[in-house]
Formats: C-alpha cells, sequence, structure tokens
C-alpha cells in the first residue's frame, strides 16, 4: 500500500479524495450573464461568468445593486431549468415587477422576509444543511447592510440605548458557516450590502459588516455611477463603475463601466469602446468620431461613427470579436496570472 493509498484509507471525511482527482476543483460550473464586461468582472473574460461561491455588491441606495443580483440569478435560472432562486428579503426594495423585467420566473422564486441576522442564520443554515450537492439553486440577500441584530431588536423593544456590539460577531459567524456549503455544493450566493466612508482627509468607502465579509467574499464590488447625458445635458440614465474590492480572478482595482440607460435598459455592449481604444482596436481620428483598426496594417476603416452609433452597434463589436484578439486582449489586461509563481533560475 502506497503512502497515499494508507492517508486515503485513514480519512474520517467521506469528501476527501487526490487533489488531481477532485470533484471540488475540476470542472467547475461557470455560469456565463448575457453582458460581455459584466463577465470581465467576475472572471476577467468576456465568455467567462461566475462561479459558486460568495459575491457581493456594496454601494450606496439607487446604485443598480439589486439589478446585478437579479441579472446573476436570471443568467443561473436560465442555464437550469429547474434552477430556484432562494431571496432573503430585508428591504422590501424589489417589487414583482422588478423581477417580471429580467424575465424571472415568479414561482421559481422562494421569497423568504428577514428582520436580524440571527433569523438570516438560522434559516440559511436550515437551507443549505438540506440541500444535495447537484440540486440547483441560487441565494441572493437584499441586504444584509441594513439587517440589525436581534440584541438591537430586543433592546429596543426593551427602550435601552445600549451600543450592540454583536452585530459583527453575528456576520462574521453567518458567513464562516456559510461559505464552505456553497463551495461543497456548488451554490452562487450573491449578497447587497452598503458601504460608509473613513473619516480621513481623502476618505475612501468600506464595505459595512466587519472582516467576516471579506474573509469569505470571492468577489467584492464597490459600486460608483455617473450621469449619462446627451448632447443637450438631458440625463439618459447613469455609467455604473465596478469598482473590484477584491477577486479571485480579476485584477484588484480594476474599474470597469456599465451603462444603464432609463427608456433602453442595460447596454449590452458597455465598457467595449472603452477598452478597443485602449487596445488600439478602435481609434478617434477626430473628436466625437470613432473608427475601426485594421490590425494587420494600422490603417483606419473607410467609415467613421458617431459614440451613440457605434458604442450599442452588435454587429460591429461581433466581428471585432471575431476577426481580432480583443477578447485575448481583454483577459490579459483584467485577469489574474496563473504562472508559474516559482522560476528555475536554469530554464533562463
Amino acid at each position: 500500500m502506497s503512502l497515499m493509498d494508507k492517508i486515503k484509507k485513514n480519512s474520517t471525511s467521506k469528501l476527501s479524495s487526490v487533489l488531481s482527482d477532485s470533484e471540488f476543483f475540476k470542472d467547475k460550473d461557470t455560469i456565463t450573464t448575457k453582458i460581455p464586461i459584466m463577465n470581465v468582472a467576475l472572471s476577467g473574460k468576456l465568455d467567462g461568468g461566475f462561479q459558486p461561491g460568495l459575491t457581493m455588491f456594496a454601494g450606496p441606495s439607487k446604485h443598480f445593486k439589486t439589478a446585478f443580483s437579479l441579472l446573476m440569478a436570471k443568467s443561473y435560472m436560465d442555464k437550469y431549468n429547474d434552477a430556484v432562486l432562494l431571496f432573503y428579503d430585508s428591504e422590501f426594495g424589489t417589487p414583482q415587477a422588478y423581477f417580471k423585467s429580467f424575465g424571472i420566473d415568479m414561482d421559481r422564486v422562494f421569497h423568504t422576509p428577514i428582520t436580524d441576522v440571527e433569523q438570516l442564520k438560522f434559516d440559511i443554515m436550515q437551507q443549505l444543511n438540506n440541500i444535495e450537492r447537484g440540486e440547483h439553486v441560487i441565494i441572493v440577500i437584499d441586504s444584509i447592510g441594513n439587517l440589525a441584530s436581534k440584541k438591537e431588536v430586543e433592546d429596543a423593544l426593551k427602550g435601552s440605548s445600549a451600543a450592540d456590539m454583536t452585530r459583527a460577531k453575528q456576520l462574521k459567524s453567518l458567513f464562516r458557516m456559510v461559505t464552505p456549503h456553497l463551495t461543497l455544493k456548488d451554490i452562487p450566493m450573491v449578497v447587497v450590502n452598503h458601504i460608509y466612508m473613513t473619516q480621513e482627509m481623502y476618505s475612501k468607502p468600506i464595505v459595512s459588516g466587519g472582516t467576516g465579509i471579506y474573509y469569505s467574499a470571492d468577489n467584492i464590488w464597490i459600486i460608483g455611477r455617473q450621469q449619462d447625458k446627451d448632447k443637450d445635458k438631458e440625463l439618459l440614465g447613469y455609467n455604473f463603475i465596478i469598482n473590484i474590492e477584491k477577486s479571485r480572478y480579476v485584477k484588484e482595482k480594476s474599474k470597469i463601466p456599465i451603462t444603464v440607460g432609463f427608456d433602453s435598459g442595460i447596454n449590452k455592449w458597455s465598457g467595449l469602446l472603452e477598452l478597443a481604444v485602449e487596445g488600439g482596436y478602435v481609434a478617434k481620428p477626430k473628436v466625437g468620431w470613432y473608427s475601426i483598426v485594421n490590425r494587420e496594417t494600422g490603417e483606419l476603416g473607410e467609415k467613421n461613427y458617431r459614440e451613440a452609433d457605434i458604442a450599442n452597434n452588435g454587429d460591429i463589436w461581433k466581428s471585432i470579436l471575431d476577426e481580432t484578439d480583443f477578447a485575448e486582449w481583454i483577459k490579459k489586461q483584467y485577469s489574474l496570472s496563473t504562472g508559474e509563481m516559482i522560476r528555475d533560475e536554469d530554464s533562463d
């Protein structure tokens, strides 16, 4: 009997295996969204997406956080016809019309109102403990940022104004307990959260809830926004800026824009024009105009486009992606390296 066989025989865990054969690391489930630049934010690749684990969206109110979570849920439910969305709701700011706008079948959404962190912890652990690997569930919590602790609620009922020192501990406990189940059972979970600003001279946003969230999350986005106006200064919508605070797949501190119009919704080709100009795939021959670059000759195309005519033109972006290495260039710009960490000096 080899040493490896001996160790395997003595293991008390049914899930133990040789790493190269582990079902938890090979062929990990990847869910691709319909918005290429969001796939970049999640994985560093236009054709990537999200995997089981914890993703957190943090930001001020009205920063599209719930919409991002529903977009991910819709993508998961499209991939698996039997998938169920387990939706924990503490803010009740997501009407049925919002689910309909994303095309989510509400008969496949299990809505659970929550009032405190402990209630969430007890219910979600009961659910996770009884979900089997292979059953398709995606969990959304909207939101963790506005959720009180049980002690805070009880103190209010007693008329006590004592400071609550339990909330951060309960949140840390929640994510500590939940995280291994998400990986072992292939479950993606999306959490909406708030931020607060530091009191430094140059204040910066901090995700609320303590360090437990940072330790557990695979992705943390802090979302900002900019107004999107036409030439007459009329507000058309917003450019939401995804700031990669933490990621296991994408270079941290990356900034990725997604455009959302009041009338047109999410622009599927958001962010690609800026990246194409940066990478030399599209040029600006004069102010306000864009031209496609021939990557072999470096020459500009015969036709020039206004920003509105190229930014939303699916045919143009499909041709650029099909005929150039633009997707590979984006991958190199955003993906974390998987190369050798220790190089053999003799091979140099």
